[in-house]
């Protein structure tokens, strides 16, 4: 069945989305480099990582398993998983690098010749380095295997701290798969994760009439060539990806939540994570797409996708915004609203300093309008905060896609 509304990427043209994709993967793997910082001070450092944990967890086995039907390679191998980190946002595209090697189904390698968060963490000293490549990994990458095979585990062959300090690659792990190994069970947070609107919510089926591929069914390759999917494919991975970042921040809501003293830290907490990405996206989408039109840059944000989540009416210098599926889930776009004009500040401002946002309407239903001020406004703290990620500023480069054949 078609989904109530149509995508906002579809008005896109098939080059300009196989650029956007990439772009939205990454901007995923930012919200926690705009998030954890807010954690660390409210919480320390440990708390920090085991939100990530609880984060992570709750949320990639429910949007693996939707991107696997979306593109129509379900399995149980090590093929299967490897598609999948290929098109999760905890493993954007050269930023952080994986390089597979297939040995068989059942067996197969995975290393890291750039980890742009190792690159964001390693200044903050071996603590943060060890929180991130041990304690928060062990956990969630084997919660992302599970979506594919419960008996999969993803063990480390090196990983930082690294030794020597220039080590490369940066990592390297295996992953195996064998029915003697005792399944691994969903963490707590994924049952709460599951039953959310974003996790069932239905998008149109990819036109396999389309020109160009529409699923990723072939062979693995070692660098995906967004611009070989279809129009179609290229609009559903993008509203995909978008899902998979509500997802994340919903399960990182659930994690806030369960240790702030009360609701008004943890809204505080949400809404600076929400701020300081919704900036350094929306200047990643305006750049990569060279656009100035600060609505244009509204409609095509994460924060107002997928169409079929967030109820809104995009109009020529206004947005207009309803109760939907995003607002009962308690999503990006219900920390906005009258009162609430910080996240849509970071956006416009993100396009030029001297817009504005005016908002009106009540807390359910609203409309922001984007005005003009005479004075440039400073950068808001929460997206200076996400500019010291690497990857606010990282440069993706043409690559060829090879297939990978098994070793």
């Amino acid at each position: 069945m078609p989904s109530r509304s149509a995508s906002r990427y579809a008005a896109l043209s098939r080059a300009e989305l196989a650029t956007l994709v990439p772009e939205l993967l990454l901007v995923g793997q930012l919200i926690d480099r705009s998030g954890m910082a807010w954690c660390i001070s409210a919480w320390g450092r440990e708390e920090m990582a085991q939100i990530a944990i609880e984060e992570w967890a709750g949320a990639s086995p429910v949007y693996t398993r939707r991107m696997q039907r979306a593109l129509g390679y379900e399995g149980s191998d090590v093929v299967t998983i490897f598609k999948g980190l290929q098109l999760d946002i905890g493993a954007p595209p050269q930023f952080m690098d994986f390089r597979y090697e297939v040995t068989d189904p059942w067996h197969g390698t995975f290393h890291l010749d750039h980890c742009g968060a190792l690159m964001d963490v390693e200044p903050m000293g071996e603590e943060y380095v060890v929180s991130m490549c041990h304690d928060i990994e062990d956990p969630t990458f084997d919660a992302t295997a599970v979506a594919t095979n419960p008996r999969a585990q993803v063990r480390p062959v090196h990983r930082p701290p690294r030794s020597p300090a220039d080590r490369h690659p940066h990592c390297a792990w295996t992953v195996t798969i064998d029915e003697s190994h005792p399944p691994v069970e969903p963490l707590a947070p994924y049952f709460t994760i599951a039953a959310t609107r974003a996790a069932t919510l239905d998008l149109d089926p990819i036109d396999t009439a389309d020109e160009g591929a529409g699923d990723y069914s072939g062979p693995l390759v070692g660098d995906v060539d967004f611009a070989a999917f279809s129009h179609s494919a290229l609009v559903r991975i993008a509203d995909e990806v978008c899902l998979q970042m509500h997802l994340l921040n919903l399960s990182f809501g659930l994690a806030v939540r369960a240790r702030a003293v009360d609701g008004t830290q943890a809204l505080e907490v949400m809404t600076k994570q929400l701020v300081g990405i919704a900036g350094i996206a929306a200047e990643r989408i305006a750049r990569a797409l060279d656009l100035d039109d600060p609505v244009r840059v509204l409609e095509l944000h994460p924060l107002l996708n997928p169409a079929a989540y967030v109820d809104a009416t995009v109009l020529d210098s206004a947005v207009s915004v309803r109760p939907g599926a995003a607002t009962q889930d308690g999503a990006w776009i219900a920390l906005c609203g009258p009162g609430r004009e910080r996240p849509l500040q970071a956006v416009v401002r993100a396009v030029d300093p001297h817009l504005d946002v005016e908002v009106s309407g009540t807390a359910a239903e609203w409309t922001a309008r984007v005005v003009r001020r005479r004075d440039p406004a400073p950068e808001a703290d929460e997206v200076a905060v996400t500019r010291f990620s690497t990857g606010s500023s990282f440069a993706f480069e043409p690559r060829r896609s090879l297939p990978i054949t098994p070793v």
